[in-house]
């Protein structure tokens, strides 16, 4: 029996789990058990959270574990999507919203909303094209993807998939002569900018991938979480560089609050991996759209035709309103 630390076990495991799939389409009927558990098996999702039930129905639970979870209680990774219910929309009336323009510019740029893809690790685990199928779709829906450090695919492989503006994430090591070459290879292959992780000296203890005995396979390019206090940030820089926030979107009006709190873009993970789990390279585009759709409603209502008529008057978060009582 092959040996669950084996670099190459779970790249097995994935692809016998993927043969199975197949074998049911073609030959179990529509009405079987299988296919009818959860919600909205026989229907396209219709936001995002219904993209992240279906990828759990399709993944090993080791592997939607791995994607769904975070470390110890999970405190922040909950934390990251209730902070923004707690903020308030205000919205203003008598506005001209019949077009709406989502476009902008990021370091240079040109996107088609302020949404890109977070680098998120082992798109291998959800779909066996991994990163490219994830790439191809960024491509698609013009926006950036950012390359996890820890990606199945490697650096040139996703480069030679197809013409995304691609960023590349990279942790600070000791050794600086590896980032250095990583770095350089990601120049040659066509990547634009550097995302450096720098609020990572350890890993976070994730008790659900040491039940499930997860293993992470060796990682391709070494071959041969934020909770919202975006208020804070952009005080700091005061406009010098641009603020990205990243974690806990999951509605169009979550990124529009963003947005009014002096964030130039989101950076969106879990949903892009949710959704390629469960229809590959169309599912991260259809989560992308998604996104997108949600956004240009919640700005016509509240009455804000383009980005730049996003402010901070728009919104009001938990200290707003605790200041109003005082």
């Amino acid at each position: 029996m092959m040996d669950k630390k084996n670099p190459y076990f779970h790249s097995v495991v994935l692809y016998l789990v993927y043969f199975w799939r197949i074998i049911k389409w073609l030959f179990i009927p529509y009405s079987s058990p299988r296919q009818n558990r959860g919600k909205n098996m026989e229907s396209d999702p219709i936001n995002v959270s219904e993209f992240q039930e279906l990828a759990r129905q399709v993944l090993p639970k080791m592997y939607y574990d791995f994607f769904r979870g975070g470390a110890c209680d999970e405190f922040t990774l909950t934390e990251n999507i209730k902070a923004f219910q707690r903020i308030l929309l205000l919205p203003r009336v008598l506005v001209d919203v019949r077009n709406i323009d989502m476009s902008t510019n990021l370091l240079g740029y040109n996107l088609s909303s302020p949404i890109i893809i977070a680098p998120t690790g082992m798109h291998k685990f959800a779909h066996p094209e991994g990163e490219v199928a994830t790439a191809r779709a960024a491509a698609t829906c013009n926006t950036i993807m950012v390359l996890s450090f820890a990606s199945n695919c490697t650096i040139e492989e996703v480069a030679s998939s197809c013409n995304a503006i691609r960023f590349l994430q990279l942790y600070v090591y000791k050794r600086r002569d590896i980032a250095e070459k990583i770095v350089k290879r990601a120049e040659g292959n066509g990547f634009k900018a550097i995302v450096l992780t720098v609020d990572t000296p350890r890993l976070g203890r994730r008790e659900a991938d040491v039940k499930n005995k997860l293993v992470a396979p060796t990682l391709s390019n070494l071959e041969g979480l934020l909770s919202v206090a975006a208020d804070n940030v952009v005080e700091a820089v005061s406009g010098a560089i641009p603020v990205l926030i990243d974690g806990g979107f999951r509605r169009g009006n979550d990124i529009f609050k963003a947005l009014a709190l002096g964030a130039k873009a989101v950076m969106i993970g879990r949903p892009v991996v949710f959704g390629l789990a469960a229809k590959g390279e169309q599912g991260v585009s259809k989560v992308i759209e998604m996104l997108k759709c949600e956004l240009e409603l919640t700005m016509a209502l509240i009455g804000c035709p383009t980005l730049k008529d996003i402010n901070r008057s728009h919104v009001q978060t938990p200290r707003d309103q605790l200041r109003s009582l005082m």
